[in-house]
Order: C-alpha cells, then structure tokens, then sequence
C-alpha cells in the first residue's frame, strides 16, 4: 500500500473561507432578465435561493465591469463602473443585500495584469510617449530583420493565439506594447508605483463596497523578468513561441502581493485566490499561500487542468493520459498543503476548461450522471476550499462534435480555427482533427447558457421569443434545473441532489473533510484506475473514499488497516451501498462509494 500519508503535525487554523463552498458563474449565461439574451445581475439576483439551496455560501463572479467585451469582461475598461448589458452598481448593490440575508457572500474577479485598451489608463499612455502616464505598460522599440523588416522586441507569442506575436505596434506613437492575451489587453507595467496604488484603490473601491475578496485573474503575470528575453523554441513550425519563463512567476512578485495584502486585503480579511497558470514549482506556490508570508490565501493549481495538453506545447492540443494521473495529482497537491501549512483550492472544472464530465469521466447517456457524481464525491471529500461552477452541480456537458466553427464564440477557440486553417486549408484530415480538439478542448463548453428548465429553444436562460447570445446545448430537456430539483420518491438522486447532499455532509464532518488528515490507499501502479484515500480527523472519525475512473468494473483489494465498518454512501444508489468491507471490493463503471471506518 501507499506511503504517501499527510496526517498534519497540527490541525490547520480554522476559518470561514476555509470551510466555505464557492459557486462561481459566468454572468453572460446564467440568467437573463432584461431580455436581451445576455445574462445580468438581476438575473444572478433571482437565482440566490437556488444556490443557497445548493449548499454555497460565497457567490464568485466572472467579471461584469465596463468592457468591449473583446475577451467576454476580461478586458476592463473602468473597474468601478458595471458593463451596462449586466446592469448597474446598484443591481450589485442589490445582490450583496440579498446574500448578506442568506449568510452568503460576493467575490469579484479581479482583473489586474491587463486593460482594455479602451480604459482611461491606455488612451493616456497610448496618447504620446511623453505622457505621464506611458510608462503604466509596457511599450518597446522595434527591433528589425535583416532584410529591414520591423519584428516585435521578441518572440513571444499571445497566450490566446499562439499564432500572433505578444506585441502590438501603435502607428501612433510607432512602439509595440505588450498584449499577453489578445491585442485589446495591454499588460500593466507594475514596475510603477503608480499602477499599484491604482490597483490599490480598486481593492478599496470594492471592499468597501460589500465585496468579500477576490480572484485574482493570472495574478501571477504581474511581475515580468526584465529585458524581456526570447522564449526558447518548443514549437518549431510557429514563429512566435510560449515566453512564460519570463512573464510568469517574476522576480518582484512576492514582494508585489505583499504589497497588496499589506496596505488593503490584510484590513479587511478579504478571501483571495490566485489564478496562476505556469507555475509547479512546489516552493514558490508553498511562498504564495503559506499564511506566514502573508500573500494570498490559495491559488488555484492547474496541474489537473493540463493532464490532456500536450506537455510544454499550447492548451489547444490533445495528450493521452492515464487516470492514474488524477490520482497522483490530487494526492501530491493534499500531502504538500498539509505537511507544509498551504491551503488548497479545490476545483476540476471553470469558465476557462471544458466540463468535467465531458474531460475525466464518459459523458454519455449512459454514464454521464455516475461520472458527475464520481467527481462530486472525489471532490467533497477532500482538503480545501471547494470550488463548484455553474452547471457543474447539473452534470452539464461539452456540447457535440456536429455544431458547426461558427457556434464557437471565445476568442481562443476563434484564433485557434483560423490558424488551423490558415496552416491546414488543403487537408480535411487535420482539419477534421482540429474540430476534435475544439470539440474536447475549447472554453466555450463551459460558457453555454444554464439550463434552468426542459422549455425550447432556451432552456429558461432568456424569454422563449429572445435569441440568447450562444446556442443552448442539445440536452436540455434532459439535464435541466427543474427536473433535478423536483425529483422525488425511491428514484436515484439527480446530480444535484447528489451534489446538496455531498456538500452537507463535508459541513457535518468538517474536521475530517476540510481540516483532516489525508491518506492515499493502492494501488500505486500506472495502469490502475482505482483513487483510494482516507480522510481522518485524528480523534472521533475516519472515512475511506475509493473512486474508478474508468469505464470497465475494477476489483480493489481493502486494505485490512482500512477499518471499514459499512459503506455509506456511493453514486449507484441513493442509500448505502450493500457490499462486503472486507476482501475485494467489486467497483462498477465509474463507481465511488464512501465508507465509515472504525476508530
């Protein structure tokens, strides 16, 4: 059996956000009311009882700030004002009153490494290079080939479009300025004092306000090595390369998020999680959220995230994994925080990543509920602050290889399209595998609109008579909100009912599940599917999870230190699971089941 033990020296300091649930959503496609086919805030609004009901007691949304929406909000042109088609500050207003009478909370999405380019900021310093505010991005000189062609300052290239350079020329002032994202994001120079006092007082701006914390968007660009060095080549055939060795993880940004927590978030006791692609490093993360260095509360780690991308290559790629990874991913990640004093985020699906189901399990008519209840049950039990997306708690799936380029509305997926077939328009069989990847891949599958009821052609996202702004996934007449939650009598639970009763039970035994020890059970071989762990609180309880990831049944030999007293719950039935806790344990197609362990 496994060595890998991560039964804490000492018991982590409790705390609210600790023990938390966080639903996020994605305002464009949760509700809307205004009728225009666009989610909004009154809309989230009409929604809170459903999401108390659910079990969450913090409310995170993707941004809703005045934007061009050129990347949907992600690029903000005025961080105290609301994007008109969601709605005003006083409809936000409204929404934290309303949670504050549930005991609920409001997280914003914090969106500091880049502009729009249409901010107040970017057309001062785009206005000359005299400016005093020039210096708030990053603007460089041309460099020139050979031949006196005009190149970028180097080869990075765009995060959301490998294809194009990270650089945009201004014929203006006649200098690129970086634009990680898409050319409408200008990166912030945070070199200047000035930026960060800016982004100071936006904390501030939203604290005050009712705002609880925030998540902070690639937080973890902020800091860029200077000179801006070449990126090494990792993909022969494209001309601009991945530069994240020297825009990710920079040398001031430790001292940047101390800042930070220093002069705002420490005065408020805001929650704070990081989105931090690029980063492994096991100390520098521990740096990050270890409560001594008084950064930020967690981060979110994307090693989960990557398992399908072709490793040191772009996320728009497909790579074979095996679902032993899941297992060694999650169980590295619980022992780290626990034997080193972090605190993990827990999450398997966002805006940014396709479904879970769709991704880790068979999203089949068959399997789609036991998939979504596997992962319901894996991530429940584990140590962390627990993340659920819009959907997910519905078992919502990637729409289907049939729909056409054109219902794919995210700029990446737009960029990835066209690349494709810029580079591949004579062969159908790249092609062809191109829109396998959009179709496993592409962000836009968790952006679909939720599906509230089973009515055409909407789904009750919008009025029947409005077209919503992205096409409504085939399946809503059998996956929708109102049938999960008025299911009643013997029959199995629907996923949500699943999921309340999963979120209820981590409250209930919160030292276990959120606090306690964790324990990773065999297998260790790479060829099983099998995810077993305990989770202790050290004293009163003990409880075993074993998980199979795949499609086929799996025998699991119980360990006979396991102490399995009866099995309790599991994603089969609705009440306990009538099996043997001793011998070998017969796991079902993408079967879990929770067992309770004598003390």
């Amino acid at each position: 059996m496994s060595s890998i033990n991560a039964s804490p020296v000492e018991s982590p300091q409790h705390a609210w956000w600790k023990e938390a649930v966080v639903y996020q959503i994605y305002p464009a496609s949760f509700r809307d009311l205004s009728g225009d086919g666009w989610g909004d805030i009154k809309g989230i609004t009409s929604k809170v009882d459903y999401i108390k009901d659910l079990g969450a007691d913090i409310v995170w949304l993707s941004p809703i700030y005045k934007s061009p929406q050129a990347d949907m909000g992600y690029d903000i042109a005025d961080y105290k004002d609301i994007d008109p088609r969601y709605g005003t500050l006083i409809d936000v207003d409204e929404l934290i009153a309303e949670l504050e009478k549930r005991n609920m909370k409001l997280m914003m999405d914090l969106v500091v490494n880049h502009t729009s380019e249409e901010h107040a900021w970017f057309l001062e310093s785009r206005s000359s290079r005299t400016n005093p505010k020039r210096d708030w991005y990053h603007w460089q000189p041309a460099k020139f080939a050979a031949d006196g062609t005009r190149i970028p300052p180097n080869n990075w290239s765009q995060i959301l479009g490998e294809a194009n350079s990270a650089w945009t020329w201004d014929s203006l002032t006649e200098e690129y300025y970086l634009t990680l994202f898409t050319p409408e994001q200008p990166d912030l120079n945070w070199e200047n004092p000035e930026v960060r006092a800016a982004v100071h007082d936006v904390l501030e701006f939203w604290l005050k306000r009712g705002a609880c914390g925030f998540r902070m968007d690639v937080i973890n660009l902020i800091s860029k090595v200077p000179g801006y060095p070449d990126g090494e080549v990792v993909a022969s055939d494209h001309k601009y390369q991945p530069g994240s060795k020297y825009f990710a993880n920079g040398p001031r940004l430790h001292e940047f998020l101390q800042e930070m927590n220093r002069k705002v978030l420490s005065k408020y006791n805001a929650v704070t999680v990081g989105e931090m692609p690029f980063v492994r490093d096991e100390d520098e993360i521990i740096k990050i959220v270890h409560p001594d260095r008084e950064e930020l509360k967690m981060i979110f780690i994307f090693e989960l995230m990557d398992i399908d991308n072709t490793p040191g290559s772009y996320r728009m790629t497909l790579h074979e994994w095996q679902p032993s990874q899941i297992r060694k991913s999650l169980a590295r990640w619980q022992k780290l925080m626990l034997d080193r004093g972090g605190w993990n985020s827990l999450f398997c699906e966002n805006h940014d990543n396709p479904r879970s189901v769709s991704r880790f399990t068979s999203d089949n008519d068959q399997n789609r509920e036991l998939g979504s209840k596997l992962l319901c049950l894996m991530i429940t039990t584990l140590a962390g602050t627990l993340y659920v997306y819009q959907g997910q708690e519905l078992g919502m799936r990637n729409f289907p290889l049939s729909w056409e380029p054109e219902e794919y509305k995210d700029i990446e997926t737009i960029n990835y399209w066209k690349k494709m077939q810029d580079m591949h328009h004579d062969d159908p069989h790249r092609l062809k595998m191109a829109r396998t990847v959009m179709q496993r891949k592409s962000r836009d599958h968790s952006r679909t609109p939720m599906q509230w009821t089973d009515e055409a052609p909407n789904a009750g996202f919008c009025d029947k008579y409005v077209k919503s702004w992205m096409k409504v996934n085939d399946d809503f007449t059998a996956c929708n909100a109102k049938k999960q939650t008025t299911q009643l009598g013997d029959d199995q639970l629907s996923v949500f009912q699943f999921w309340k009763r999963g979120l209820e039970n981590r409250k209930l035994h919160k030292n276990s599940f959120v606090y306690g020890g964790f324990e990773l059970l065999g297998p260790e071989d790479d060829a099983s599917p099998v995810f077993a762990y305990t989770r202790f609180d050290g004293q009163k309880e003990k409880w075993v999870v074993v998980l199979n990831f795949s499609g086929e049944k799996v025998g699991w030999e119980i360990p006979h230190n396991a102490g399995v007293e009866e099995w309790v719950a599991g994603n089969y039935v609705t009440g306990k699971p009538e099996r043997d806790t001793k011998g070998t344990l017969t796991l079902l197609p993408w079967e879990g089941v929770l067992g309770q362990c004598a003390i």
